[in-house]
This record gives structure tokens, sequence and C-alpha cells, in this order.
């Protein structure tokens, strides 16, 4: 006949552990790139803003989430503030709204009174020396 016989043949023997090693390290490295270049900096941002969130007072300078820039007047219960936008105009917004700190106030207890915001000459409060408070300064150049 014209037909042939076929035979199966057997299977090689699996490759050990080391293959699937190599077959998973782009994965892996992705992976880590990934939390170096994206995951990390993020986590440490957000730690940045909790921080800066926390240790709002009043007399600080602030921008909103909307883009609102006020004086602090009064940090009420846990997260909520009274932010004056005007002359006797004041808002009261939530401390997680705060986008940045533009000018912070010394504490009460190194100018030994109350405490509230260096002016310059031109009535407007300084920017603290400080990394959260540097924000749009920053992107200018400034100190």
């Amino acid at each position: 006949m014209f037909v042939s016989t076929a035979y199966a043949q057997t299977a090689a023997p699996a490759g050990g552990g080391g293959d699937m090693l190599v077959q998973f390290l782009p994965l892996i490295l992705i992976f880590v790139v990934f939390y170096f270049l994206l995951i990390r900096p993020q986590q440490k941002k957000m730690k940045e803003h909790k921080a800066m969130l926390s240790a709002i007072r009043r007399g600080d300078r602030v921008v909103t989430g909307g883009g609102i820039i006020g004086v602090v007047t009064k940090v009420g219960s846990d997260d909520e503030l009274t932010v004056e936008i005007a002359e006797n105009v004041r808002v009261r917004c939530l401390r997680s709204t705060v986008n940045l700190v533009l000018a912070k106030t010394e504490p009460a207890g190194k100018s030994g009174g109350d405490a509230a915001p260096a002016a310059t000459p031109e009535g407007e409060a300084k920017p603290a020396d400080t990394p959260a408070a540097g924000g749009i300064g920053k992107l200018f150049g400034r100190k």
C-alpha cells in the first residue's frame, strides 16, 4: 500500500526551573522598573503631601484644589479649614483640598506672640524656605 505507518515520538524531557525563570525575567524586570520610576516616587510624593497637610496652621497662605488662593484663618476639626480669600470673605474647605502651601508662618513659640505671616513692603507674604512652600517659585527658578 501507499500509506506508511506513522509512529509517535517520545516527548523531550522538560527543562529545569531555570527555563521558567528565563521566561518570567522580562516581566520581573518591567515590574522593577515600574516600581522605581513610578510607584516609589508617587508614594514619596503622597507622604510629603500628607505631612504638608497635617502641618497647616493659622496664617498659612494656601492654594486649594480649585485654584483659590487664601490665608488660613481657622483650623477647625480634623479636616476642616476656614480660608479667607478676600477681605471679609471666608470659606470653609476640607484640608484634603489644599494642593500647596505658598507661605508658612513661624511657630508661635519662636516669635513670642501670635503667629502672623511675614510681609514684604508690597504686602505680599514671603514664601518660606521649606520644600513644600517653594512650589510655583521653583518652576520659575526662584528660591
